[in-house]
């Protein structure tokens, strides 16, 4: 089997303006082409599709991760493909990967097998240049903050209450805390800072969040980067007069990517926020656009259904207004034995035991689902060659008596003809529910409460403790952002705040240790257990694998 850069390489694709007119029937004046197979689509040509009725939307979810891999792009990329060929106008609607993961531990994000968003490379390092036009904006804040405090000061900046750091688009844990200013006066004020990875800025949050040019700019408006010295109050990146300038500098990362499948299929991919320490889920103004543009759109939210698709739910569908009609979970037989106990290189043999002990995490995910989104679910299992029937129908009868959907997905391997009987089952669901998605808290809940809800609901938390300073500050918030949605910043191998927990834990302590407030993106971040916004790379990152050959070819992307 050749490897996913293989398949990616020897793809045919077709010329981007020509996937847009005859998938979509958009015109090349539309289109803002980056070469031959990326596109950037105007804004004046999405505004123009306004009233065009809404397709149906899916959501790909997964259980919780493991290092055996679930294969939640694939899946996602995969049931596009199959939709369209069983004869359903379908847009698929993806992140964009950031280069941390990319180089660190996680690999690329456009797919696997024969399930994949090509052009791969492109895709997987620096695309059509949104995330450095995302860091330029974030960082140009950052300097004017400094330069305000060299400058006299006339804001009454506190150096010691600073809230916005900088960001870089890469695993650095050696700047997640500095000093700058250093060197004399000529430097400006010597104080600590530190460095967030891009796909954590806030500014990626508001970019996916906002519904137009316009939005965004008054989201930049309301950032809060500090309180003043003395009385505390915040203090706003208008008052800096910086958002207009961090406008400009994003004024086509707002317009939405277009691309395909190895099918020819048309894609989406558009925004990347981190889901374990940012909401995790594509721009609203690309998956409003698909909607509009296609009769099925299928978007993933990153990491597990217990933070991606909550964040999905409970901060993009409450914002924009969105109305998800029915959620494929991901999981695969291997990634189950792993939360059932077993080592990961002991994971290709059949152990029906493990196995069965490690349903819990799936049956966990599938009662979130219908119990706390109100959303039907079918459950897609990733089909290894090392799978055996007694283990597949273990799990078919386990999910069945939940009152589950199930299929095995074999798209990896076979592309959209693998997961035709997953998209037969996802139509047939939306078909015959009614139901409407239900949030985890209401609006008017404190935020304390919202926090809690979500521990306890969803991670099935005993006990939600706070730091002396986090119940003050929450207390405070509440005043002005107790509408706010929370965003957990979690790990997202546990549905507890240690990620060495597998399987379904009951009854842990959730501690938020730190809450951060984003004021333009619309929501409070509150920080659980060791989560870090800035991750490290690992002993051996990904990075080691990738090359270029004398002729230009990269290997070793995945």
């Amino acid at each position: 089997m050749s490897s996913d850069i293989e398949i990616a390489q020897a793809a045919k694709m077709k010329r981007i303006t020509q996937v847009a007119q005859d998938a979509l029937g958009i015109g090349e004046e539309h289109l803002e082409p980056y070469g031959h197979y990326k596109a950037k689509i105007s804004l004046e040509y999405l505004n123009s599709l306004k009233d065009r009725p809404d397709g149906k939307l899916i959501l790909v979810t997964a259980i919780s991760p493991t290092p055996a891999g679930e294969g939640k792009t694939t899946t996602t990329v995969g049931l596009g493909d199959a939709l369209n060929r069983i004869g359903k106008k379908t847009m698929i609607c993806l992140r964009e990967p950031s280069l941390g993961p990319v180089f660190g531990v996680k690999g690329g994000a456009a797919g696997g097998g024969y399930a994949q968003i090509v052009p791969m490379e492109d895709i997987n390092l620096h695309f059509t240049g949104d995330f450095h036009a995302i860091g330029a904006a974030h960082n140009l804040l950052s300097a004017l903050i400094d330069n305000h405090i060299n400058h006299g000061n006339a804001l009454r900046i506190d150096p010691r209450l600073i809230q916005w750091k900088r960001v870089v688009d890469m695993n650095d844990r050696a700047l997640r805390k500095i000093v700058v200013g250093l060197g004399g006066t000529a430097n400006g004020f010597v104080r600590e800072d530190g460095y967030d990875i891009v796909v954590a800025s806030e500014v990626m949050a508001i970019l996916c969040l906002s519904s137009s040019l316009a939005d965004l700019k008054e989201r930049l408006s309301r950032i809060v980067i500090g309180y003043t010295q003395g009385d505390r109050l915040p203090i706003y990146a208008r008052d800096l007069k910086a958002h207009g300038a961090m406008a400009v500098l994003l004024k086509d990362a707002i317009k939405p990517n277009l691309v395909q499948t190895l099918e020819n299929n048309p894609a989406i991919i558009h925004g990347g926020p981190f889901a374990n320490i940012a909401h995790g889920c594509n721009s609203v103004i690309a998956t409003k656009a698909g909607l509009k543009m296609a009769d099925y759109v299928v978007t993933e939210a990153g990491f597990g259904a217990d933070l991606g698709a909550e964040k999905f739910i409970d901060i993009k569908c409450r914002m924009a207004g969105l109305n998800p009609s029915a959620v494929v979970l991901v999981a695969t037989i291997r990634a189950l034995k792993f939360h059932g106990g077993v080592k990961k290189e002991d994971l290709n043999k059949e152990d029906l035991v493990a196995l069965e002990k490690g349903m819990v995490n799936i049956e966990r995910h599938m009662e979130n689902i219908r119990d706390h989104y109100g959303l039907p679910c079918v459950v897609s299992v990733n089909h290894f060659t090392f799978d055996t029937q007694a283990e597949i129908d273990l799990l078919q009868k386990k999910i069945e008596s939940l009152g589950g959907t199930f299929v095995v997905a074999r798209h990896w391997a076979e592309g959209g003809k693998g997961a035709e009987g997953v998209a037969r089952a996802v139509v047939s669901l939306i078909e015959k529910s009614t139901k409407k998605h239900t949030f985890v808290y209401p609006d008017n809940a404190t935020l304390e409460e919202k926090i809690i809800a979500v521990a306890t609901k969803i991670y099935r938390a005993g006990q939600v403790t706070f730091t002396d300073s986090v119940k003050k500050q929450l207390a405070e918030w509440n005043k002005d952002y107790g509408h706010f949605p929370v965003c957990m910043a979690k790990t997202q191998m546990s549905f507890s705040a240690d990620p060495s927990v597998r399987g379904a834990p009951t009854g842990h302590t959730l501690n938020v240790r730190e809450v951060r407030l984003a004021n333009g993106a619309g929501f409070v971040v509150a920080v659980c257990g060791d989560m870090m916004t800035m991750p490290g790379l690992p002993k051996v990152p990904s990075s080691e694998k990738v090359d270029i050959d004398a002729n230009g070819n990269i290997v070793g992307l995945f």
